[in-house]
C-alpha cells in the first residue's frame, strides 16, 4: 500500500487522472477529511473538495509504474 497527496485542479486534470488510474489493476481510494471515494470513479472524485490537495492510497505493493504516470498530480 502506497500512499500520497494529489491537487486535480481542473476538470481536465480530473478526466486525465480517472483515464490513467482505470488502464491500471490497482484499487485507488481518494480521501478528503472523513470521506472516502473510489479513484476510479469521476463521480466520487467531483463529491470531494477539490480546493485542496486530497490523499491518494494505492493498495498494492506493485504500482511504481502507475505512480509514474500521476507525477503531475502528486505534491511535493
Amino acid at each position: 500500500m502506497k500512499t500520497v497527496e494529489i491537487k486535480l485542479s481542473t476538470i481536465e486534470n480530473v478526466r486525465d487522472f480517472v483515464d490513467i488510474v482505470t488502464r491500471h489493476d490497482v484499487d485507488i481510494d481518494l480521501s478528503s477529511g472523513r470521506y472516502v471515494v473510489d479513484g476510479k470513479s469521476i463521480m466520487g472524485l467531483f463529491s470531494l473538495d477539490l480546493l485542496k490537495p486530497v490523499k491518494l492510497t494505492a493498495h498494492s505493493d506493485d504500482c511504481d509504474q502507475l505512480f509514474e504516470e500521476l507525477k503531475p498530480f502528486i505534491v511535493k
